[in-house]
């Protein structure tokens, strides 16, 4: 009975996840009205969802210990020590740095939970109908907010705002709703985030059903040259509606315009190959796949090269991380916790940034945004801004947190979930979700989005502690 609930529950929550930031907005338009962040109170429905899921988790794991002896209840491996040392380090650089245990604990909320909650689950079985019930309902809810999100093009900014999103778009303000969506500098495109809180968060997501749907396809299909056809009229109905939901979900992260989401695509669908092909079938099938893509970005180079290169965003993301690598070798004992990345962001100023010359007057009747031309910053006037501290790359994040040894700690995490995951003779399309999710936090904070944190940790827990192999 305890794992039926735990597994029901679980279940509830991966599904309900996506809808967060829509479920959120529309909430607190109901109930305070237009013009208001979103509340709190339903902010934090996941996270009392999950403490419920985890409690009844070790519930059942100290009850169960009489009668799972031989798997080792108790046991530890080199995983939970180290995540374990990682809580303790940030405890202790948080003291001898700023001291502020309110903004450790927005730091906590990004940085530990998903961990937090891998360690428990992992502790306890998961059911194989479970698991095929998680496929279906990632699947599902996976289509359906690709379909949202390709309609969101089309829809015009006023049916946003009476939802109860910003009359501001492309923004991040922390005391104002969500922005609708985002568009690419310079140009009048939208990037799609349909229910989520931004594009690169929904793009990353998307990975999660994305490497489900793919491993389908390429099961179904003996070679590559058959994927690349598309639709084989002799392929059977199961690869049809394969390849038609592929390309939804394809379609849908292409125009997020995240390219952190389409290079972690591309190393997930090179690895399940790999996976699923001889060696040289898959000599053969990379040549071709090179090919594709080479061939793609060209024609999006020459269509709107915007789109692709856009100067201002690839300038950010070289410029923060080199700045963070300097910035933890002149302090390589971090600077606490939640003193960069997502919880810098809640906690900061919110902070944009144009090219010198640039005309900032649309931002005048805006005294709580922080603009910048240049390195000037020209509102407000008459204090000093607190922009938030992000270095594009979680791994860098937890650095200028936690310090040099936090980063190396956080990287041996990372490597020993995934060679775990991989040595699993389970559902192949946990480990490519994880490691796609792991890849593209080397190009932004791809751990921010609770939808992604938590589903992917939740996954990887999947994989019972006391299993080296199945």
């Amino acid at each position: 009975m305890l794992q039926r609930t735990r597994e029901t529950l679980t279940l509830i929550l991966l599904t309900l996840l996506p809808l967060h930031a829509l479920l959120v907005t529309v909430g607190t338009k109901m109930i305070v009205g237009l013009g208001h962040a979103p509340l709190k109170m339903l902010a934090f429905w996941k996270e009392g969802l999950l403490g419920i899921i985890l409690l009844l988790a070790l519930f059942e794991w100290f009850t169960s210990r009489k009668q799972h002896k031989e798997t080792r209840w108790w046991a530890i491996d080199e995983i939970d020590f180290l995540i374990v040392s990682l809580v303790i380090l940030s405890i202790i650089v948080t003291a001898f740095t700023h001291g502020d245990w309110h903004q450790y604990l927005f730091g906590f909320k990004y940085d530990f939970i998903p961990l937090g909650a891998f360690v428990v689950l992992r502790r306890v079985q998961w059911s194989d109908l479970f698991i095929r019930r998680v496929r279906r309902s990632l699947l599902f809810i996976g289509g359906c907010v690709a379909a949202y999100g390709l309609l969101t093009l089309y829809l015009p900014l006023k049916f946003f705002v009476w939802l109860g999103y910003s009359d501001l778009h492309s923004l991040y303000r922390p005391d104002a709703p969500l922005a609708a969506y985002q568009q690419i500098e310079g140009l009048q495109l939208r990037r799609i985030q349909s229910t989520f809180s931004g594009p690169n968060q929904f793009g990353l997501w998307l990975l999660i059903p994305w490497s489900i749907g793919l491993i389908t396809m390429l099961t179904c299909s003996k070679t590559l040259k058959t994927v690349l056809r598309f639709i084989n009229i002799h392929a059977g109905k199961e690869y049809c509606l394969s390849v038609f939901y592929m390309t939804l979900l394809s379609v849908s992260i292409i125009l997020t315009f995240s390219r952190s989401a389409w290079l972690a695509a591309l190393i997930i669908f090179i690895v399940a190959m790999r996976q699923l092909q001889s060696r040289d079938e898959f000599r053969r099938s990379f040549i071709r796949l090179g090919g594709l893509v080479i061939e793609l970005l060209l024609l999006l180079a020459f269509l709107s090269p915007g789109s692709l290169l856009r100067l201002s965003s690839s300038r950010e993301h070289l410029v923060r991380p080199l700045a963070a690598i300097q910035t933890i070798v002149e302090h390589p004992f971090g600077f606490g916790l939640g003193t960069a990345g997502p919880a810098s962001n809640r906690l900061g100023d919110a902070c944009v940034y144009f090219e010198e010359g640039a005309d900032v007057s649309w931002a005048y009747d805006r005294p709580d945004l922080c603009v910048f031309a240049g390195d000037v910053q020209v509102q407000p006037v008459d204090r000093i801004c607190r922009c938030p501290l992000l270095p594009e790359n979680w791994y860098l994040q937890i650095g200028l947190e936690m310090g040099l040894i936090g980063l190396v700690i956080f990287a041996v995490i990372i490597i020993f979930v995934l060679y775990s995951l991989k040595r699993w003779n389970g559902p192949k399309w946990v480990f490519l979700s994880f490691l796609g999710i792991a890849f593209a936090a080397l190009f932004l904070h791809a751990w921010e989005a609770s939808a992604v944190a938590y589903t992917v940790w939740i996954l990887a827990a999947l994989k019972p502690l006391w299993r080296t192999d199945d």
